[in-house]
């Protein structure tokens, strides 16, 4: 039975069996997520949570090319410029999407199969069932647009081991299907071929199947991934982006030697120098917090403060905008930013997505 027959919707819900599926569908805009689109998928799961004939969600997105490469980022860049109030309506309201997805109370399964970044990790990797595919490429980029990531990924790279987290969240590393289940960014891989066989499966389960039973169909059909790639650099990861400042992972990186830390420091100089340590903060500061909830919440205030800082719109200009790949940040360097610069985007928003945690 299909609830949304309007191939032009953006996102199409659809009930197959015991499956309730939600399909992104902005295929040419690599399924990038809007306000609409988060209103669409919190009333639909507003509906399978009360069917009974539904045993699980499943989130997957139109086309070959991803799950969803973000949040519509130019629409809040416009919004900033106007004073409209509307980035932050959609910060909002996809956080709060964010948690509900983490506390869903049905199995929530998710396909990350290609492009699957920023407002796409919010969707995916807050679920229950995280599968991937061998065409993953998954990141976290946001410091490369002067943001730092949100969505509740503060909270899911404190908790990766090591620090990969924390590499991840500050270069905008982009990895595969591998690196994203050593980071505990997803939990299985399945090839892309067998997703219609799988989806088919998972439709056939009783309604009555419960999470062990979906864990138990997607195994049936998993397959085993190459070596994680950054395995091999996990003592070099661990040692640098240990450091509490972006200064000593700078100084870190650059007395260890070898290719891997030459690459990886000299990415993280092509990134905003503010939004570098705002987002090192970040991470550090959900490390030691006690809940989704509280990142969010922290999240959504430092968000709402970007809105301020020119390298947010620098950024959005030469990754969209203009596309020219060249930002000019300012400040230009770490040590130009004052200590005392961070500190609003670390007080509590009067209005935050959950209230006082």
């Amino acid at each position: 039975m299909t609830d949304l027959t309007n191939n032009e919707a953006e996102v199409l819900v659809e009930r197959r069996g015991a499956l309730g599926i939600l399909t992104l569908n902005r295929p040419r805009a690599l399924n990038s997520l809007t306000l609409g689109m988060v209103r669409i998928i919190d009333a639909a799961l507003d509906d399978f949570a009360a069917d009974p004939a539904i045993a699980a969600v499943l989130l997957q997105g139109a086309g070959d090319r991803g799950l969803c490469a973000g949040g519509d980022i130019r629409m809040v860049h416009d919004s900033g410029k106007a004073g409209d109030g509307m980035g932050e309506t959609f910060w909002r309201e996809e956080y709060r999407l964010n948690a509900r997805i983490a506390h869903y109370a049905k199995p929530y399964i998710a396909i990350m199969d290609g492009i699957t970044m920023g407002g796409g990790v919010g969707l995916s990797a807050h679920g229950s069932h995280r599968i991937t595919t061998e065409r993953l490429r998954l990141a976290m980029p946001e410091t490369g647009i002067g943001f730092f990531p949100d969505v509740g990924a503060t909270w899911l790279l404190a908790h990766a081991p090591g620090e990969l987290g924390t590499y991840l969240g500050l270069t905008g590393a982009i990895v595969g299907a591998a690196d994203a289940i050593l980071a505990n960014l997803a939990d299985v891989a399945v090839e892309s071929t067998r997703l219609p066989e799988l989806i088919a499966a998972l439709a056939a389960l009783s309604a009555g199947a419960d999470a062990e039973a979906v864990t138990s169909v997607i195994a049936e059909h998993r397959f085993e991934t190459s070596a994680p790639s950054l395995a091999a650099h996990r003592s070099v990861i661990d040692r640098a982006f240990a450091h509490d400042t972006v200064e000593a992972i700078f100084e870190a990186l650059a007395g260890e030697g070898g290719d891997f830390a030459a690459q990886t420091l000299q990415t993280l100089k092509s990134k905003s120098p503010t939004a570098l340590m705002i987002a090192l903060r970040m991470l550090r500061e959900a490390r030691a917090s006690q809940d989704l909830e509280t990142c969010l919440n922290r999240e959504f205030a430092g968000a709402a403060m970007i809105l301020t800082l020119a390298d947010f719109y620098e950024g959005v200009r030469a990754a969209v905008i203009d596309k020219d790949r060249n930002p000019r940040w300012s400040p230009a360097s770490l040590a130009e930013v004052a200590a005392s610069d961070l500190e609003r985007f670390f007080r509590p928003h009067k209005a935050p997505p959950f209230g006082a945690i």
